[in-house]
């Protein structure tokens, strides 16, 4: 297909990031690293702790392991590209690494959509058909499981985008901190039209419709005892910040939102929620305080 007048193909994209102002650059560069450091560590903690102890060695407590896991190395596709964009001002990258950022941001993304279901089936069966938890819940079924969650990330996130690829041309400036698929069809060679329909039938069945199977899990939660609701919380929390704006980000009428706002959304879901997530299940959740306190303890021993 022959390019539009005055279009080239790009070999690299520019990210304008939040500000050209160096002041501002550095506050973020440092509140962005404390985000990062704090993220790796609740994070990695949790995947720790797990594996550590035996007694956590639980199906809730693996689906939380590949949550830190998912968490972990999410912040880390992105994070460290942007601090190095906010402390040298360049924001140059090339496509190539774009579209590594665009595939590893669509394949955790999209695992971690699913992932939530899982967990909140978890909760389901445990709460609602206790009786048949450890049959429904065995590990050979977790495995399989978890196994179909990140194959049917890679099947519903990646292969479309791989069959799809996107011609970046120039001028090839992004408002954005990072390589996004909603971000990066802006700057296509050609129509995205056929593009913007694929996103929005895939958003539908990663986020919309998982989305929906977790309202109605705890819908039935609610209705069996309400009082067993309580050790859903952290599960409620993380699923409301998480879904919340990966809707508003894909789902959402894109046309009436200003060209920041997207950029602000993904702040958000991309870089605050891995750091929040370790910290909202280990401080709402007995058993990691209790492991928390003891090892606490040993070591003024």
């Amino acid at each position: 297909m022959d390019l539009p007048i005055n279009r080239t193909l790009a070999t690299e994209v520019i990210l304008l990031g939040f500000s050209q102002n160096v002041k501002i650059n550095l506050l973020l560069f440092f509140l962005f690293l404390i985000i990062y450091i704090i993220t790796l560590f609740g994070n990695g903690f949790m995947v720790c702790v797990i594996i550590i102890s035996s007694h956590l060695h639980t199906p809730m407590y693996f689906f939380l392991c590949n949550l830190a896991f998912i968490d972990f190395f999410y912040s880390s596709s992105t994070v460290p590209k942007l601090l190095e964009s906010l402390l040298f001002s360049s924001g140059k990258t090339s496509l190539m690494i774009c579209d590594i950022q665009v595939h590893v941001g669509l394949f955790l993304g999209g695992t971690e959509c699913l992932l939530l279901v899982l967990m909140a089936y978890d909760r389901y069966v445990a709460i609602c058909k206790p009786l048949y938890y450890l049959v429904l819940m065995r590990w050979s079924i977790c495995y399989r499981l978890i196994t179909l969650v990140w194959v049917s990330s890679f099947i519903l996130s990646v292969l479309p985008s791989l069959l799809m690829p996107v011609r970046a041309c120039n001028p090839n400036q992004l408002n954005h901190f990072v390589c996004e698929i909603l971000v990066l069809i802006k700057i296509s060679c050609e129509s995205t039209e056929k593009t913007e329909i694929v996103i929005s039938c895939i958003s539908f069945f990663s986020i919309v419709f998982p989305f929906i199977f977790i309202l109605l899990s705890y819908a039935c939660i609610l209705s069996s005892v309400s009082k067993a609701f309580s050790t859903c919380s952290s599960h409620v929390t993380v699923v409301t910040l998480f879904y919340g704006t990966a809707l508003i980000m894909y789902c959402g009428p894109s046309s009436r939102y200003s060209p920041n706002f997207g950029k602000y959304i993904s702040v958000f879901y991309v870089i605050i929620i891995p750091m929040l997530n370790p910290l909202i299940y280990s401080l709402k959740n007995k058993e990691v305080t209790k492991i928390c306190l003891a090892r606490k303890t040993v070591l003024h021993c």
